[in-house]
């Protein structure tokens, strides 16, 4: 089963490392790995992306709290919580299929970011099952480069993640 871990953890040189360590050392898979500052410049805040049976999702938790840099860990999967990710997408656009591009941009919600004789960019958030099937709308051939943030996530409601 997926599951989202957040972490709230010291802003200091080679925690991001300790973190990663953990999960190869145990030979577990990041599927993605999101981190930056948080409002307290002293913090970050990190959002991994993990599948595993309920027995391993406890014990990665176990094994992050016990990490120096580490000052909590919330498993966002296990309650309501908003998660999304960013796209951007560089697609061929030109002559008729400019139109085209603009439009399956905007059935997404998407916004076109840069233009050129030949290529839109696009930006996209959401689900990453929204940002797949964006992909998978367009034509092959179309998509010229993809980069994509991996999942971040926070709390429903009063659910935060503080000291």
């Amino acid at each position: 089963m997926r599951h989202i871990i957040s972490l709230l953890l010291e802003n200091e040189a080679g925690a991001l490392s300790r973190v990663a360590g953990l999960f190869s050392a145990r030979g577990y898979n990041i599927e993605s790995l999101t981190v930056a500052p948080t409002e307290d410049a002293t913090m970050s805040r990190m959002t991994v992306v993990t599948s595993g049976s309920d027995d391993v999702i406890e014990q990665i938790t176990k094994q992050l709290n016990k990490l120096v840099d580490v000052v909590k860990v919330v498993d966002l999967s296990e309650g309501e919580h908003i998660e999304r990710e960013l796209m951007l997408v560089k697609v061929r656009a030109s002559g008729k299929d400019r139109e085209e591009m603009k439009r399956m941009a905007d059935i997404f919600r998407g916004r076109v970011i840069d233009v050129t004789d030949k290529s839109y960019t696009i930006e996209l958030t959401g689900t990453g099952q929204k940002l797949d099937a964006f992909l998978e709308a367009l034509e092959e051939g179309v998509v010229l480069e993809t980069v994509r943030t991996g999942a971040s996530g926070i709390g429903r409601g009063e659910r935060i993640l503080r000291i």
